[in-house]
């Protein structure tokens, strides 16, 4: 279909007589006697819509809203045949909303109908190819960041290892904190390419959740701040006193305000000073970064947020980065209907970012957690056992050491037919797997592993490098209870066993 032309002609017998043109030229062409088959022709890939005139009354609005909902990548061309000398207000109209449109006079020379049809679709195959190329960038990506998060993993847990081996040791402590820091800006920068081509091609889908408003910003600060302290910048925060309570995509919250934060950072010279606030304004919670950076030109307010943006320093200390942090904290913005905007007074005399997210479901008074209400520390003996798959040995090995270090019971199998049997062996209460393993993979295994007798309640989280949404769908369907995207931070993960055994 990508190279064949759709006919729409709702009355007569132009249609058939131009099919049979078309054919004899060597273009492939099908008839559409209405609206409602043209537009799920269209739905299916086409290469042009040749239309006449006299079907824009009613089949205007569906063609435009179908140009409307295109993909990015998609600009299919529309030719219309008009009637002699006609300057009609629907032809302007529908030059107005179809875009890509040709109009060509009656009577039309074949030979002028076939090269304006074989022109529309040398063009439409070029948007054809931009879009394999897209998923063929988009597949390669997707491996990077996986290829990239493997060798992450060893890396972090091995640093986590060297700390219970020498506490208080100042040296290995310098060192494990370079390694963590420089581990999680690697991770940020695979994350944030990997989110610019999945949102430019409409894959990201935000998952709305219920959280309160400190968590947000206790979040953002643990990711921003070995940045600001390298810098020795003072970070000062001020959150409501009342109970905040959101609902939107809190990944994608976090990432919009770490990415801003993160940026005043990298703007301001070494002892500056940044001002992370939020207030609640109606049913929008209001997020301000101000800093004493390097400041913004007037000019370039709006262009700052485009796509690869460099912002060029005049002096000091300060390098410039991809450009692609801000872009992500506009469009996640935006998805979640919010408006995002910066000021700053010129160079020199720093600069407010400024974020407005109606997320806000309800404010309730304060209310201090009693002390004894809260989890008590599990003994050794009321750890949960835990079996560590992936045929990364040496993960799987990190892994099963700060898991033995924390006095659980751990065992370790590197493929999916050792977990298995491992698991008919000693059923154990949590299953830690990687996806991509030879053999059977982690989909297969925990398939197998949940077939067992009395395997339902096991907790099984699926570890792996794979981060996209359709990636977590599939975990979800073949039997995982929880997806981390590696590096896993141990505490977290720590976090996540003890809550479910609680």
């Amino acid at each position: 279909m990508q190279n064949s032309i759709l006919i729409h002609a709702p009355i007569g017998r132009e249609a058939e007589l131009t099919q049979i043109v078309l054919g004899a030229a060597g273009i492939a062409a099908k008839v559409c006697r209405t609206i409602e088959e043209l537009i799920r022709e269209l739905d299916l890939g086409v290469g042009a819509v040749l239309t006449v005139e006299e079907a824009l009354g009613s089949a205007l609005q569906p063609l435009a809203d179908f140009v409307a909902g295109q993909p990015a990548w998609s600009d299919v061309p529309i030719l219309v045949l008009t009637q002699r000398g006609a300057d009609a207000p629907s032809l302007s109209r529908a030059l107005d909303l179809l875009g890509n449109v040709t109009l060509l006079e009656r009577p039309v020379r074949t030979l002028a109908l076939v090269s304006a049809l074989r022109t529309a679709l040398r063009a439409r195959q070029k948007q054809f190819q931009v879009r394999e190329g897209s998923q063929r960038k988009d597949e390669f990506l997707a491996s990077l960041g996986h290829e990239l998060r493997n060798p992450l993993a060893p890396i972090r847990n091995s640093m986590g290892i060297l700390k219970h081996l020498y506490p208080g040791v100042p040296a290995v402590s310098k060192v494990s904190t370079v390694v963590e820091r420089q581990v999680t800006h690697l991770t940020r920068l695979v994350d944030d390419l990997l989110d610019v081509a999945r949102i430019t091609n409409g894959k990201i889908v935000l998952q709305p959740e219920t959280f309160f408003l400190p968590a947000v910003i206790e979040h953002v600060l643990e990711l921003a701040a070995p940045s600001a302290q390298v810098k020795l910048l003072t970070v000062e925060t001020e959150v409501p006193q009342e109970q905040v309570e959101l609902l939107a995509d809190y990944a994608r919250v976090i990432q919009i305000v770490a990415n801003i934060l993160i940026n005043s950072i990298k703007f301001t010279p070494p002892h500056g000073h940044i001002w992370l606030r939020a207030r609640v304004e109606g049913a929008s919670v209001v997020f301000t970064v101000r800093d004493t950076g390097i400041g913004i030109e007037r000019g370039v307010f709006e262009s700052i947020f485009d796509l690869f943006a460099q912002l060029k320093p005049v002096a000091g200390p300060v390098t410039s980065g991809l450009g692609i942090g801000l872009n992500l904290s506009k469009r996640f913005t935006e998805m979640h209907h919010g408006t995002i905007k910066v000021d700053s007074e010129g160079l020199g005399h720093g600069s407010e970012f400024t974020v407005s997210l109606p997320i806000v479901i309800g404010v309730t008074e304060h209310v201090a957690v009693d002390e004894a209400d809260q989890p008590h520390t599990e003994s050794a003996s009321t750890r949960p056992s835990i079996l560590v798959v992936d045929d990364n040995q040496d993960a799987a090995n990190m892994l099963q050491a700060l898991f033995e270090f924390e006095r659980f019971d751990v065992a370790t199998a590197y493929d999916g037919f050792d977990a298995i049997a491992a698991v008919q062996k000693h059923m154990p209460n949590f299953i830690v797997m990687d996806l991509g393993m030879p053999g059977i993979d982690g989909y297969d295994t925990v398939r197998r592993i949940r077939s067992q007798p009395g395997a339902a309640g096991i907790t099984i989280v699926a570890l792996t490098g794979w981060g996209q949404s359709d990636a977590r769908t599939k975990t979800a369907a073949a039997g995982f209870d929880h997806h981390m995207v590696k590096p896993v931070d141990f505490d977290a993960l720590r976090r996540l066993i003890g809550s479910s055994h609680a």
